[in-house]
Formats: structure tokens, C-alpha cells, sequence
């Protein structure tokens, strides 16, 4: 990875990584700024500080895992 690559990683049950510059907008279109170089992205929808990822999803059982029919 160079130094100024973007990378975005999804775990496993949990949020999104990104790595690198990444202009972050609101529903409105404003600008969020970055508060650091790498942040992680909520993906359960609970992170009392969205969009960044408080480690919430722990708590609640957030799973990336999908369901089969009939489960």
C-alpha cells in the first residue's frame, strides 16, 4: 500500500476500516471531517457516534453472516 492509497476493509461482525483520505459527506451533502487517518464506519446502525463505529455491533450480536432459508 502507498502512502497515499485509499483502502476500505470490511470485518467480519464488525465495521468498515478505511485507510487514507476519504472526503466523508452527510445526508445533506456537508463535509464530515476525518478525525484521523483511519477510522472505522459503523455497519450495524447502533454506533451512538455514527457514522464512526463506537463498538457497539459487539453488544447487540451484530452478525455479517447471512441467514440461509429457513433459518
Amino acid at each position: 500500500m502507498t502512502a497515499d492509497e485509499t483502502t476500505i476493509t470490511a470485518y467480519p461482525d464488525g465495521p468498515l476500516i478505511v485507510r487514507g483520505a476519504v472526503m466523508y459527506r452527510n445526508e445533506a451533502g456537508e463535509e464530515i471531517r476525518q478525525p484521523r487517518r483511519t477510522v472505522a464506519l459503523c455497519r450495524c446502525g447502533v454506533s451512538a457516534i455514527k457514522p464512526w463505529c463506537d463498538g457497539t455491533h459487539k453488544l447487540i450480536g451484530f452478525s455479517t453472516t447471512p441467514e440461509l432459508p429457513g433459518e
